[in-house]
């Protein structure tokens, strides 16, 4: 019926810090439900739930006050935490309570890293809430956390679905600065009547337990059964397939494979990750920005091409330079940390195969190539595992982009799906929202009724064929370059 978007930027305090000003983004959280209730004032909001990144926690007070910045996954800060807890517990007794890969990313060896170098803020808060509950919070709903976020903090008991004293206990942090846990769909409160006044919101609106984005991305997509995968491609990219808990967790732990809750019940995914879309936005920004600026100019001034509306934006002008077939380049996708199956934290990107006569349009391909398959052996290892996908369902603002979905489908040989809404995360989250209410019967009513399909595209056979003889070469790139990326030439 509605939407409203804002932008909020990352900031980087220091080197290899990243973090969100989390007032600032509580604002912008503010502006876009305002914006969304006045556009439905004629049907008013009844329930609301949040899907949100996982991993980042924000200082809070009792009282409902923002204390300080929340940490992303990418900062570099609290590596030793996650080793202490290797050392002492070591990597297979952990995963049998909680299903991750014990790194920095997660929320634990960021908290530890508070309470030990701020631990005035650590003191000051009365919790610590990632950002789905922050904004739950914040309208006035209680303090309550999905099964599939607290298992992003590294301190949750995926089985037994609760916080786990023994791992509490080894971190040395306090279960009372933490959220409570409860599955996605349960109600949280209702919106204080002081919060709705000041975003129009109507009375009574309840506040539902929303769940990490890419789980929500699941259910917006339609993908709750085994066999099918919902690809998300933002900033992050994210495979995400869905299957029933295996009989042998540890045959994941294995390959470095995670296990989470989905937002739907008796389901699970593992992730699959990169930062795909923070590569194609780095090469908009450092070989387009002339582009941008004179769609800008022209935007401002009326300008209206015969070719302004099958233009549409920057990223359709950069896909008509790409060739139509594979390219000749390889790029190593590794300018900022990785995530699973390596989690390599302390290497750099690279571009391989570059000549004087190679074009803009064949280094946004190569990139576009290299994202995916950097995806193939962890595709290759779920189907050993018995979890193979015969279809993805591509959402997000990359799946916008035919040539992207057509390059994944021949590098993957599987057919890639795009819905009508790409934005499964945010309708993941209104789906819960609705089941809440009682507005869906089942979340297979909900998506029955709210998930259409637009286009499939299809793997061409010679392609995958000759991206299959590339996935060999590109294998080999990171080992054939590790010790050069990790100390640069200086």
């Amino acid at each position: 019926m509605a939407s409203a978007y804002r932008e909020y930027p990352t900031l980087h305090p220091d080197n290899g810090w990243a973090e969100l000003d989390s007032a600032s983004v509580w604002q912008s959280v503010r502006e876009v439900i305002a914006e969304t209730a006045r556009a439905t004032a004629q049907d008013p909001i009844t329930a609301l739930c949040v899907s949100s990144m996982g991993e980042a926690m924000t200082p809070v007070t009792r009282d409902r006050r923002i204390l300080g910045n929340s940490i992303l996954c990418s900062d570099v800060r609290g590596g030793e935490y996650a080793n202490r807890f290797r050392d002492a517990l070591g990597q297979e007794a952990f995963y049998r309570v909680n299903h991750n890969i014990l790194n920095a990313a997660y929320s634990m060896p960021k908290l530890c890293w508070i309470r030990d170098h701020q631990p005035d803020l650590y003191e000051d808060a009365d919790r610590f809430l990632l950002w789905s509950d922050l904004v739950g919070f914040m309208l006035g709903g209680e303090p309550i956390t999905s099964y599939s976020h607290a298992n992003r903090t590294l301190l949750f008991d995926v089985r037994g679905e609760r916080w786990s004293e023994q791992l509490l206990s080894l971190a040395g942090l306090d279960a009372a600065r933490l959220p409570a846990v409860a599955p996605s769909g349960a109600v949280a409160g209702m919106v204080s009547s002081q919060v709705a006044g000041e975003l129009g919101l109507p009375p009574g609106v309840i506040i539902v337990v929303g769940g990490h984005d890419q789980c929500c991305n699941a259910l917006g997509a339609g993908v709750i059964e085994a066999g099918r995968a919902v690809c998300g491609i933002g900033t992050f990219e994210c495979y995400a397939p869905t299957f029933a808990m295996p009989t042998d967790p540890l045959a994941m732990l294995r390959h470095g494979l995670n296990i989470e809750h989905h937002v739907a019940p008796g389901r699970y995914v593992t992730f699959v990750y990169n930062q795909s879309g923070s590569l194609v936005r780095w090469f908009r920004d450092t070989f387009a920005a002339g582009d941008m600026a004179l769609l800008s100019l022209q935007d401002a001034a009326g300008f209206d091409s015969p070719d302004a509306e099958e233009i549409g934006d920057i990223y359709n002008i950069l896909s008509r330079e790409m060739p139509p077939e594979p390219t000749d380049l390889l790029v190593l996708p590794y300018f900022e940390p990785t995530g699973p199956p390596g989690y390599v934290a302390d290497a750099a990107g690279a571009i391989v195969g570059l000549r004087t006569t190679t074009t803009r349009g064949e280094i946004l391909k190569a990139i576009m190539e290299s994202v995916t398959l950097y995806f193939a052996e962890g595709m290759s290892t779920l189907r050993e595992l018995g979890l193979g996908v015969h279809e993805f369902v591509a959402t997000g603002g990359g799946a916008k982009s035919d040539a992207w979905l057509q390059i994944k489908a021949d590098v993957l040989g599987v057919p890639f799906v795009r819905t009508r809404t790409t934005e499964g995360s945010t309708l993941g989250a209104a789906m819960l929202a609705g089941i809440a209410s009682g507005v869906f019967s089942s979340y297979e009513s909900a998506v029955a009724l709210m998930v259409t399909r637009d286009r499939v595209f299809h793997p061409d056979p010679a392609r995958h064929a000759r991206y299959r003889d590339k996935a060999a070469v590109y294998a080999g790139l990171y080992p054939a370059l590790r010790e050069t990326l990790r100390n640069p030439a200086r």
